[in-house]
């Protein structure tokens, strides 16, 4: 019998990888494309579909090629991307946004702060529609990003046939299908998957009401689950670029954090003990509950927007592994650490992490390196579960030490701060009823065994760390997998690919009440910087 793969395709902030798994779980090869961020001033960052797609396609030939598969054993194409916004004209010609004189430069990243004003018009009118956004709306979704477009640039908005989230403009590429994901809608554009509508009102009185009486034409008139097959799958122009067979199933693809959340919280009896941490350039949580909690500051509750049939709280934090970097940054040994680091074939980071193991037995007394340093990194702003884009990061304790010591203490404290931003959302959460028992975690920035045991030290939770290598490329090819007729449903295939590699236990004693003094302090911080 001929053995069956499917592809996950992971469209990250900075590049675009894809991975080939067989039907046990096991990924054979994987193939990476970095990608072009474009950015002006403090808040506007960019993209072009025309580069991801050209991207995409490669990665995904490149991938099959290496493992040395046929290519018509490929049942099955998954998609996973930013929740970036799309905006393309007629047949999906790219428009430019008028930041800059390139027209390709057609994409809005999630990242992209330009639309706090929007955000924050939206939030005064305080529509019902907000409930199910952790009660305000970011500048990070996409109703705001749409008003910025049509105040600031009605010819583009006018132009615009469709206003994609960039996981449905790559299956659209791929399919000619229009259909959205439930993910992407539900999470990002204020969709109602519990009732199965867009709230006409809510997008008269923000100012979009066009986009309403244009019977939603623009962002979406057909809502399918993630996973669902879409149209007649992979059409022969795509499939001629991807060297796969015109055909092959396509699935209805999700965020990249949500398909994290669904190459891990399969582990275990139940998804709703888990709590999806997916630590990247920003990180998210995600939360499962059988009818919905409502969070202040948690985005949510969404129905079916990861585990299909379930509700979803989904929290975190907009930089996280970008947090890390920005610090480091700043300290007078980076650009020594950093040759040293590029010598000896590490990062940055995995450098820090080296010199502070090294000076302990454990990796959990690796926080007494941080000393009197207390970090609240909050760059851009609080996710959850404050919904304040206007937080900032805090650095307290620090003194005029220049040497690599001193900058691992500042990446551990840096790292304790992540942590005790996620125990927030944690306790948050379990105020409301959305508890959990345990941490699933993927994501680049959190594969390390120092960030996981610090991030489980930080929350007062055990850290699970997943068998797969790349959950999320596993939770991308999960949907290809279940579009390819391979399992019978989402939830199926979940259990049957997703197992445990290891577990982080939090700290107990003297270093269960240093972070706690710890928290305290973190928290001192936040409420000083929002005072001042």
């Amino acid at each position: 019998m001929t053995e069956s793969y499917a592809v996950g395709v992971d469209v990250g902030t900075g590049s675009v990888r894809a991975g080939l798994f067989d039907l046990s779980g096991r990924m054979l090869s994987v193939a990476k494309r970095d990608i072009t961020v474009f950015r002006e001033g403090s808040s506007i960052v960019e993209q072009s579909s025309a580069e991801i797609w050209d991207c995409v396609c490669s990665v995904i030939r490149e991938a099959v090629s290496m493992a040395g598969i046929d290519p018509v054993q490929v049942i099955g194409l998954g998609f996973d991307a930013t929740c970036s916004l799309v905006v393309v004209g007629e047949g999906g010609q790219s428009l430019g946004l008028g930041g800059s004189d390139d027209p390709s430069r057609d994409i809005i990243v999630w990242m992209d702060h330009r639309a706090v004003d929007q955000a924050e018009r939206i939030n005064a009118i305080g529509h019902d529609v907000l409930r199910y956004v952790g009660g305000r709306i970011s500048p990070e979704m996409q109703t705001p990003k749409l008003l910025w477009l049509k105040e600031n640039r009605p010819e583009v908005f006018g132009q615009a046939w469709q206003f994609f989230d960039l996981a449905d403009f790559l299956t659209w590429k791929a399919t000619g299908d229009l259909a959205r994901s439930t993910c992407t809608v539900t999470c990002k554009w204020t969709y109602l998957a519990h009732e199965a509508r867009w709230d006409e009102s809510y997008f008269h009185k923000v100012g979009l009401g066009e986009l309403a009486d244009e019977g939603f034409a623009r962002i979406g008139t057909q809502m399918v689950e993630p996973g669902t097959r879409l149209g007649a799958g992979l059409d022969e122009a795509a499939a001629s670029a991807m060297g796969l067979r015109s055909g092959t199933a396509v699935a209805a693809g999700m965020i990249d954090a949500h398909a994290g959340g669904i190459g891990t919280v399969g582990i275990g009896d139940n998804p709703m003990d888990n709590l999806a941490y997916v630590f990247g350039t920003s990180s998210c949580t995600m939360t499962s509950t059988t009818e919905p909690v409502f969070v202040p500051g948690v985005w949510g509750p969404y129905y079916s927007a990861m585990v299909p049939g379930l509700w979803l709280n989904e929290g975190g934090q907009s930089a996280a592994g970008a947090a890390i970097d920005q610090l480091l940054s700043f300290h007078p040994a980076a650009e020594e650490a950093r040759g040293r680091a590029q010598a000896s074939g590490k990062s940055l980071p995995a450098f820090l992490a080296e010199m502070a193991t090294a000076q302990v037995e454990t990796l959990s007394e690796t926080v007494l390196a941080a000393g009197e340093l207390h970090v609240v990194p909050e760059f851009l702003g609080n996710r959850a579960p404050f919904a304040d884009p206007h937080a900032r990061a805090v650095i307290a304790g620090l003194g005029m030490e220049r040497d690599l010591y001193s900058l691992v203490a500042l990446y551990i404290a840096g790292l304790c701060g992540i942590g005790y931003g996620l125990r927030q959302i944690i306790e948050t959460q379990a105020k409301h009823g959305a508890g959990v028992k345990r941490v699933v975690i993927s994501g680049g920035a959190g594969s390390s065994s120092l960030v996981r045991q610090l991030l489980a030290d930080a929350c007062g939770l055990a850290v699970v760390a997943p068998l797969a290598d790349e959950p999320v490329l596993l939770g991308s090819a999960i949907l290809g997998s279940v579009a390819g007729g391979a399992f019978p449903d989402v939830k199926g295939a979940m259990q049957a690919l997703s197992a445990i590699a290891s577990i982080y236990e939090p700290g107990k004693d003297k270093i269960g009440e240093l972070h706690e003094q710890r928290f305290e302090a973190f928290v001192k911080l936040q409420e000083v910087a929002r005072a001042l």
